[in-house]
């Protein structure tokens, strides 16, 4: 795709740069020009260098940063274009139709959830919170369209006043400055100075100076520095992270993992922070409660935290992590307990309560076995510290929490499909002993979302991630509809990589394919496989004596012991392979007629939707390339990796089942070609997903990380040489790339005695407004609470 041109600044000095430039080949290998913009964008960052900046963004901001009037060549995945797609979310007839009841009930768990969503600010950067801050102050004052005639006087052209627009949707709907999808680091498209013109000129600046100028001095180095380490999310020198501190490595994650284990404490809703106590290297364990006293308090029969010794070093565990916002969590859920439409909603409540106030996974899971009882429910929500995508480690999960309706109709054919679980379980590859005991028949559901609080929306959902309760108890799946009917809408002058007679079939069917591979995928998916587990007493959960490894025809000889867990063991590529894991069985069993059949599919549409679904993940796994960083050699978007490595595995399958070939496209730039045998998908192709999916499923089973780790690290690599050039056709994928859309939510407030639903436009101004007007009871309070806790956390990021 090709993006609208930056505005050139000009200006002597400039244009002499710009010549220069234009004597070279870029990094992509072509001369970007006014009229075909390759998607760089020239900005002026002018950082003074006398400017007042907090110690983490000294770090981060070297000279070489700080020279004014420097130009700087900023590739376009670090911003995001003015026109992105914004699309608001529909759910003005489904909340309609709930009764007053319901209605309350969905409110206040919204306020629940979007307040705790607000720990994902503190979750993603040094810098996120402060500059929502920074934002909410500004359009607190003046809405968009008010604010706009300052900019204009300011002498911000109206492009640029839209990138600024744009750069504050994005930084609310990712819930910080990295995106959700990919973690990468995005910066206004704008020069510095006029932004911080625009932010001196406005109403708020002008009430307050003092506040504002310090507000600004904390954030705005880091709010345009793209240092090779700050663009993008990771640990160490691979990127930046605040579940550690700055001086932690994988090693001291890994011992931290290990302390945890022992004291079966669950990572999920922790941080790690080291600090040097006269050469002695000591952690500390923080753990997210809105109690701060690290003692037992009412309510609880013993305390977790404490100081302890392990492997010579100091592990403190300490509460009070996001502790104001987790007030706020616990005092909606307890609200709404009074609206709960029975006793499983009530007493989940009252447990997810006691785990925000006391830090408590082992409550949050009590919470959850009463979630899955909830059968049917015509409000479905689920809030906490859930999905380990972007814990550099894998382990802690980001805060989220969703409220959304059930769509009775489609809801019908997810039932179906779990009806015939039993059926289609056995069509999958591995052996019979590989397999849960018995599939616990969930809850799968198609929802219209009211709420989803966090740094991103999924079109799908399998939850709960813990291991016990999965294997154990059970689970639910659920289908965002009104995500899905937004999200993946494609025009056809806008589809890559596909050959001509390919796009109009593509557009057909898309939606349909994708909404059979999210049913496979996340009931068949992550709701099958065993994991062989020995618990604390020495009891297995399989037979020693009889269970082989098909792999090796010998037996068994690896498997979990005690509190180890998946995401515990296979750590920084759990959440990548058991995302293709969950894809390849989708890809596996739409082969299915029965499958099809569900979703009403047969005959010619059946094998259509077959093939576009196939022709999906192929394509996806070539666009995967945008989220793999070649200088530290990681990826930074599990289920783009993912797809990438089904890419592999069909590339590696042969026989023409799948070619990817370089082209010059119409353009006269590099471009990509991907076909698709249909003919050989139900041969070639099957065989390829049989043989790779039984692996996947073996080395998890058995907890053989160091076989999961090299086969799924072997097809994860990218590089120049081979058949095919991934590290070019990179190159490519970045120069045709189109922005993910942003998702505008409404708001629910109480009038009288019943709940108004606001509607917002769908536009960057529109999720502007969901925003300021999302924290208006409080706003001054929350504003401070942020402020407070990024101030208390500073050292730990210098």
């Amino acid at each position: 795709m090709l993006l609208p041109m930056s505005t050139v600044y000009r200006g002597q000095i400039i244009w002499r740069h710009l010549r220069l430039w234009k004597r070279s080949p870029t990094r992509m290998g072509f001369e970007p020009t006014r009229a075909e913009h390759n998607g760089l964008a020239v900005h002026r960052l002018n950082h003074s260098a006398t400017s007042s900046c907090v110690c983490n963004a000294r770090q981060y901001c070297s000279s070489s940063s700080v020279l004014n009037l420097r130009l700087k060549m900023v590739d376009s995945q670090y911003y995001l274009p003015n026109e992105i797609g914004v699309a608001a979310l529909d759910c003005t007839e489904a909340f309609r139709l709930l009764s007053p009841q319901e209605k309350m009930y969905s409110h206040y768990l919204s306020r629940a959830a979007w307040y705790g969503g607000l720990a994902v600010l503190l979750q993603t950067s040094p810098e996120s919170a402060d500059i929502f801050v920074l934002l909410q102050r500004i359009f607190r004052k003046q809405t968009p369209a008010q604010l706009e005639q300052v900019a204009t006087a300011t002498g911000l052209s109206s492009e640029e006043y839209q990138a600024f627009l744009v750069y504050a949707a994005g930084l609310y709907a990712n819930m910080g400055n990295y995106k959700s999808f990919g973690d990468t680091k995005f910066i206004p498209n704008l020069p510095k100075d006029k932004l911080k013109a625009l932010v001196r000129a406005s109403q708020a600046f002008q009430e307050q100076p003092t506040e504002m100028e310090a507000l600004w001095d904390s954030c705005s180095c880091l709010l345009f520095s793209l240092e090779d380490r700050q663009k993008q999310l990771g640990l160490g020198d691979k990127g930046v992270t605040t579940y550690f501190s700055s001086n932690c490595s994988l090693e001291d994650a890994e011992l931290a993992q290990k302390f945890l284990d022992s004291k079966k404490l669950s990572a999920y809703n922790t941080r790690l922070f080291k600090r040097d106590n006269g050469g002695k290297a000591c952690f500390e364990v923080r753990l997210a409660s809105a109690v701060q006293k690290d003692c037992a308090v009412e309510g609880e029969c013993e305390s977790c935290c404490g100081s302890f010794n392990f492997e010579e070093k100091e592990f403190t565990v300490k509460r009070g992590d996001y502790a104001p916002l987790m007030e706020k969590v616990s005092h909606y859920l307890q609200k709404a307990q009074a609206y709960a439409a029975n006793e499983n909603q009530r007493k989940m409540l009252e447990e997810y309560s006691r785990s925000f106030t006391f830090g408590s996974i082992d409550a949050h899971k009590e919470g959850s076995r009463y979630w899955i009882k909830d059968k049917g429910p015509i409000v479905e929500s689920y809030i906490g510290f859930i999905e380990s995508y972007r814990d550099p480690f894998g382990s802690r999960g980001e805060f989220e929490g969703f409220i959304a309706v059930v769509n009775k109709a489609m809801s019908e054919r997810f039932a179906k499909l779990v009806s015939s679980a039993e059926v289609l379980l056995p069509e999958l590859p591995w052996p019979r002993e590989f397999e849960k005991d018995t599939f616990l028949k969930p809850d799968f559901t198609s929802l219209d979302v009211l709420t989803f609080a966090g740094s991103g929306i999924p079109a799908g959902i399998n939850i709960p991630n813990y291991d016990d309760i999965r294997q154990l108890e059970g689970f639910k799946n659920v289908s965002l509809g009104n995500v899905l009917s937004v999200a993946y809408a494609t025009q056809k002058d806008k589809l890559t990589f596909l050959e001509e007679e390919d796009k109009d079939l593509f557009i057909k069917w898309k939606g349909p394919s994708f909404e059979v591979q999210v049913g496979l995928h996340e009931l068949l998916g992550h709701g099958s496989g065993k994991l062989f587990v020995q618990d604390d007493e020495g009891k297995f959960n399989f037979d020693q004596s009889k269970v082989t490894n098909p792999e090796t025809g010998e037996p068994v000889s690896s498997w979990y012991r005690g509190s180890e867990t998946w995401d515990s063991k296979f750590s920084t590529i759990a959440s990548s392979y058991e995302e293709c894991r969950a894809e390849c069985v989708g890809l596996y069993l739409c082969l299915n007629k029965q499958a099809l059949g569900i979703f009403g599919h047969e005959g010619q549409d059946a094998e259509d939707v077959v093939y576009v679904n196939w022709l999906s993940m192929v394509r996806a796994g070539l666009l995967g390339l945008e989220f793999y960083t070649p200088e530290n050699k990681s990826w930074r978007q599990a289920h783009m990796q993912a797809r990438f490595v089904i890419l592999r595995v069909l590339l590696e399958a042969g026989e023409g089942l799948v070619g990817l070939e370089e082209v010059t496209g119409k353009d006269g730039k590099p471009d990509a070609r991907i076909t698709l045998d249909r003919s050989k998908i139900h041969t070639v192709g099957k065989i390829a997903i049989h043989r790779f999916l039984c692996k996947l499923q073996v080395l998890k089973a058995t907890a053989d990380v160091e076989g999961g780790r090299a086969l799924y690290d072997c097809y994860a690599t990218v590089g120049d040489s081979g058949a095919h050039n991934f590290l070019r056709l990179r190159e490519t994928v970045l120069l045709r790339k189109e922005a993910r859309k942003m998702f505008v939510q409404a708001n629910t407030r109480i009038s009288g005695d019943s709940v108004e639903l606001v509607d917002y436009e769908g536009s960057a101004a529109g999720l502007i407004r969901s925003f300021t007007e999302r924290f208006q009871d409080d706003a001054e309070q929350l504003e401070a609470d942020l402020l407070k806790l990024c101030k208390r956390d500073a050292p730990c990021w210098c």
